[in-house]
């Protein structure tokens, strides 16, 4: 498949297929899941990068269990909404994912997701270990909702 639009995405809603929501990083890949309706987001899991392969088999593997209709990838812009070297990095992944996995992708905006969730965290006074373990895939889940909520 290939990078839709919003418009796009919205189409999809039709099949009762659910998004997955992901939030790349380094190390890891938040991963969030909608419900059939489109309605609200959950956090899934987390994915422990290895290799590419790895983190793509990971993901095919969440498209079938869940019969996922699109991918909702962040896109980790600058504050002034220019596009640097993460941008590139999730464009390179999106690029290589692609050729392995046929599925839409949609990049939605991500500026300050991880921020808020975090401070979301410390707001319930969960330990930094705690918080370490649930940001990626809270962020994931936050980025996934922002779509959602768009598509309604």
């Amino acid at each position: 498949m290939a990078v839709i639009t919003l418009n796009e995405l919205k189409e999809l809603k039709s099949t009762k297929c659910r998004l997955l929501g992901l939030d790349l990083g380094e190390k890891t890949i938040g991963l969030g899941l909608s419900d059939t309706t489109w309605f609200i987001s959950s956090p899934l899991d987390v994915i422990r990068r290895t290799t590419l392969e790895n983190d793509f088999k990971a993901l095919q593997k969440a498209k079938d269990d869940f019969l996922i209709a699109a991918f909702v990838i962040g896109l980790p812009l600058n504050m002034n909404g220019s596009e640097g070297p993460q941008v590139k990095k999730a464009r390179a992944f999106v690029d290589d994912l692609l050729k392995v996995i046929d599925i839409p992708v949609y990049f939605w905006d991500e500026r300050l997701s991880t921020v808020a969730v975090t401070r979301t965290l410390l707001e319930a006074d969960m330990s930094r270990k705690r918080r370490s373990q649930v940001v990626d895939k809270m962020a994931a889940t936050f980025i996934l909702q922002g779509v959602l909520d768009c598509c309604r």
